[in-house]
């Protein structure tokens, strides 16, 4: 390859490289080791091999795509676009060929081993006091001595029967209430919503008694993944679960990155709003569809999300939250019809709340931690942290709260890691490795049994943000991997797993024929920034609260439901803290969007709540490098966690000779750094 041939990134793994000027996107992905389903062998027939190029520029990833950076649309496409049909921007992988530059999503449908969206709904006691409730009424009849509309009379009938105020109708209910009335022989079940503020509206009605139930959606809308809990409005049940990859991805796999999407191309704020409400609007089809019951009786949905999720969903452009002061539109919670938000395939009467952002760069997710974790309400001094490609941190106790945002980026989730991969079946999500005789063991997501167990014999295919979090933690207790992150080589380690990779070296976790799953120094690199950034805004928060311990950490989200606070903490992801007083909360924000659907007086206390917690700025603190760059280390260059080290030694080594060798090189002019990055 030279400087001159194509450059190709492939989201969401974000691997890239250069090809030859022809190669089709297929052969690319299978080149770079990207996850790219096909079955036809490339002849245009099965279409698996679906892509999604970008367009525009790319600020994070230093280039802009052109209009010919794919060959033209070919007559297979066309053919098989006629017969079954293409997305609107998909390409087939197998016959668009590179010419350019260019930047390729591969969506969750197109990837060999697609993700496991692990947010589940968590087991919660909620008190029952839904916002849209049935009311079954018997109205009276027409009677031309006493002249009323239909709706006058229904709205008397609900008055007299249930004390409800009179109900505003939409045109469409309007034009079907005289024929709904009259099969009914005036025996009407009505769905009313009457949230915490505003007056009721009718959003349903049905001839006789409704028997069959009202369903409300809880979504958390992740800029990585989109979770949503099914809802039965009268038991509070988690009829269904689901999830699916945030499309958004192509555009970025950070939030600044989208941001800088939308600063840079016409349109761009446009079309990441138009993926996301497609992609939420396909998840609600496809998770009413496993529950088995009508999409049209899902009645309400509450929506939770990091601010610029938030603008982007509502069809504001994110561009203020890019640049300081980090002005929002609206902090204010936004109650609107669903369909507003492209969710055409609820009841079209539908309505949807969204809770209150902290702040620019504290969001409604946050509000929803906060809601379901209600840190005001205990009295030792506890940490909550929901980490995904942005961290939510929230410190308090029954005195005050504080809150910040955190840029960890998509490490975490697996992306931009050597052989990492989402959570998919085959994926290393758990490692062990012996201290003395440095041999690793492993679990993959989709079997229970560990690798060194008699019949183990998954198919290995990467390794997910859980796995690599917990090979970089055991690599530094088995003494592979020295406090300032450098991996030893095989003779300083004593171990034949090590490999050399260039003037770096890599572990080496699984090898099954050409197939390679290993960390590499670029691996622990990305490690040390996503877990330096989680560290130094947790820091920053006891700054302002003049404490450097505290009495209790609870994980949030996917990683605190697959990470074990030991690895946790090896790594100096979390302050030192005894690992008994480390819990999970499982997915938080989640939970915290189940509450506000199914008891609206929680929507009145959280907008009350969050005007009094404390929002601290960490892209305009200037102590945040300072922590950032002390938590580089592994757990942590000034702190000696001495909490951990009661219970998990740490071997004192140093691999340094290597970094100095490279630093001498750099002075006779080579550029690359000691670490390969």
């Amino acid at each position: 390859m030279t400087d001159t041939d194509p450059l190709v990134v492939f989201t969401p793994s974000g691997r890239r490289g250069r090809v030859p000027a022809g190669t089709t996107v297929l052969a690319a992905a299978r080149r770079l080791g990207v996850d790219l389903d096909s079955v036809c062998g490339g002849r245009g027939i099965c279409s698996k091999c679906q892509v999604a190029p970008g367009k525009g520029s790319f600020p994070k990833h230093g280039l802009t795509v052109s209009e010919d950076a794919l060959s033209p649309w070919n007559a297979v496409e066309a053919r098989y676009d006629d017969k079954r049909g293409l997305k609107a921007g998909r390409r087939l992988g197998c016959q668009a060929q590179i010419h350019g530059d260019v930047v390729v999503d591969v969506p969750p449908e197109s990837q060999v081993h697609r993700q496991v969206v692990r947010k589940d709904a968590a087991l919660r006691e909620i008190a029952m006091d839904p916002a849209t409730r049935l009311h079954f009424v018997e109205v009276e009849e027409p009677d031309m001595h006493q002249p009323a509309g239909d709706l006058e009379r229904l709205n008397r009938a609900l008055k007299a029967q249930w004390n409800l105020e009179p109900l505003s109708a939409s045109l469409p209910l309007l034009a079907k209430l005289q024929s709904v009335l009259r099969a009914g022989e005036f025996h009407v079940t009505v769905a009313v919503h009457h949230d915490h503020r505003g007056p009721p509206r009718l959003i349903d009605l049905w001839p006789g008694l409704y028997e069959d139930g009202l369903h409300g959606l809880a979504i958390d809308l992740g800029s990585t993944t989109i979770a949503a809990h099914l809802c039965d409005l009268d038991t509070g049940r988690v009829v269904a679960s689901s999830g699916v990859m945030n499309p958004q991805i192509r555009f970025g796999e950070d939030l600044m990155s989208r941001v800088s999407y939308a600063m840079m191309n016409e349109g761009g704020a446009a079309d990441m709003t138009a993926a996301v409400r497609e992609a939420m609007d396909a998840l609600s089809t496809a998770i009413a569809a496993e529950a088995g019951i009508a999409p049209q009786s899902i009645v309400e949905t509450v929506i939770v999300g990091n601010p610029v999720m938030h603008h982007l969903l509502l069809g504001i452009d994110p561009v203020e939250l890019g640049q300081a002061p980090f002005a929002l539109a609206t902090s204010d919670a936004v109650n609107c019809a669903a369909a507003d938000l492209g969710l055409a395939s609820l009841n079209p009467a539908a309505r949807a709340y969204i809770l209150p952002c902290i702040a620019g760069h504290v969001g409604a997710d946050a509000a929803a931690v906060a809601l379901s974790e209600e840190p005001w309400t205990r009295e030792d001094l506890t940490l909550v942290v929901d980490v995904g490609t942005n961290a939510e941190i929230l410190l308090g106790d029954t005195t005050r709260v504080l809150a910040c945002s955190s840029p960890t980026g998509p490490a975490f989730e697996g992306a931009q890691i050597s052989s990492g991969q989402r959570a998919a079946p085959g994926a290393i999500e758990a490692v062990r490795i012996d201290p003395d005789t440095k041999v690793p063991r492993f679990r993959v997501i989709g079997d229970a049994r560990w690798s060194d167990e008699e019949g183990f014999d998954a198919a290995v295919t990467g390794i997910c943000g859980s796995g690599i979090i917990e090979a970089v933690a055991e690599m530094r207790m088995a003494g592979l991997l020295d406090p300032s992150g450098l991996i030893g080589s095989p003779e300083q380690t004593g171990s034949d797993r090590i490999e050399a990779e260039g003037r770096t070296h890599a572990f080496v976790l699984h090898r099954d024929g050409e197939r390679v799953v290993s960390v590499t120094q670029g691996d622990i690199r990305a490690i040390q920034l996503a877990k330096s950034a989680l560290y130094a805004g947790a820091r920053l928060l006891m700054d302002e609260r003049g404490v450097d311990r505290v009495d209790r950490v609870v994980l949030a989200g996917a990683f605190g439901a697959h990470i074990s606070p030991k690895h946790a903490m090896v790594l100096g992801m979390i302050p030192d803290v005894a690992l008994d007083r480390v819990t999970s909360a499982g997915n938080a924000a989640g939970t915290g969007a189940r509450i506000a659907l199914l008891n609206r007086a929680s929507r009145a206390a959280i907008e009350d709540r969050v005007h009094r917690i404390r929002k601290v700025e960490t892209a305009v603190e200037p102590r945040f490098q300072e922590h950032f760059v002390a938590a580089n280390a592994l757990p942590h260059a000034t702190d000696p966690f001495e909490i951990l080290r009661r219970t998990t030694p740490l071997p004192e080594v140093s691999f340094k000779r290597g970094e100095e060798r490279g630093r001498r090189r750099r002075r006779r002019g080579d550029p690359e750094d000691a670490d390969g990055s």
